[in-house]
């Protein structure tokens, strides 16, 4: 019972952060982008319920559609490394000799480089901005779907069915998409929740830095880093952002070990 309350409070808590974000400018109460400077770096009251920026922005607003910016690049860098890891796991996996062997050394040298020096490195030859940062986490975060899904086929490609369908003379490409992907979606849907808030925390790193996105679009990140220039005098400005990704990135965490606990046990009664 509890795996089952844990699951549905933390994929309650997701479906609510991605309508929020999908609906922000109708849940907004201002305009993310309108300054007002005669309200100035308010705490937070009634008419503002995060206070205010330093351009007299309301908090609350900016947040939400941080939230738009945040929950694009996970989705756009999950999507990214999903269809490139599974090719090259699939195609590892299923062909195997050398193939597999080649494919598996460029996962390995892809594994042996820091990631955050790779991501920045390619983020300023992109360039900034959501289309650079989802390019640029998606090619360094496709590595651990490849292992997966090369294991996952690996295993699935020796039952009968498909040495049936191999037998019956199908081809390579029918057997991996009809039966060989549709038994291995489970591992790969707990990768892809664990996934997501990997690239939440590395957008709000590199925005920190300065190296994602740039105004007038802003995102957890970018606040978050706004706001610790202020933390001691004003520290709402860093403390909503933060609790943003805070809380987005423990419910995929905890919502992904729910996810995989039934997968392992079969029972989401436990």
């Amino acid at each position: 019972m509890l795996l089952k309350a844990q699951i549905i409070i933390t994929g309650t808590i997701i479906c609510i952060i991605i309508l929020a974000a999908l609906a922000a400018p109708i849940i907004s109460p201002y305009s993310y982008d309108e300054a007002n400077f005669s309200n100035t770096l308010k705490s937070p009251n009634s008419k503002h319920i995060m206070g205010t920026d330093q351009e007299g922005r309301d908090l609350f607003s900016r947040i939400i559609y941080g939230a738009r910016v945040s929950i694009a690049v996970a989705i756009g860098t999950v999507l990214m490394a999903l269809i490139i890891g599974t090719v090259v796991g699939a195609v590892s996996g299923y062909i195997g000799g050398k193939v597999d062997e080649f494919l598996m050394r460029i996962v390995d040298i892809f594994y042996s480089l820091p990631d955050l020096l790779i991501i920045v490195l390619f983020t300023l030859i992109i360039g900034k901005g959501i289309k650079g940062i989802v390019i640029s986490l998606g090619l360094t975060s496709w590595m651990r779907v490849a292992r997966i899904v090369r294991g996952s086929v690996l295993q699935v490609k020796n039952y009968d069915f498909v040495e049936s369908a191999k037998a019956l003379g199908a081809k390579p490409y029918r057997i991996l998409l009809k039966h060989i992907m549709p038994n291995i979606l489970s591992p790969l849907i707990v990768t892809v929740t664990f996934s997501v808030p990997y690239a939440i925390l590395t957008e709000s790193t590199l925005s920190f830095l300065g190296l994602g996105i740039s105004p007038p679009e802003s995102s957890w990140g970018t606040l978050a880093s706004t706001g610790w220039q202020g933390m001691r005098t004003f520290p709402h400005l860093i403390v909503f952002p933060s609790l943003a990704i805070f809380i987005t990135a423990l419910s995929f965490n905890l919502f992904g070990e729910g996810i995989r606990d039934i997968l392992d046990t079969g029972n989401i009664n436990e």
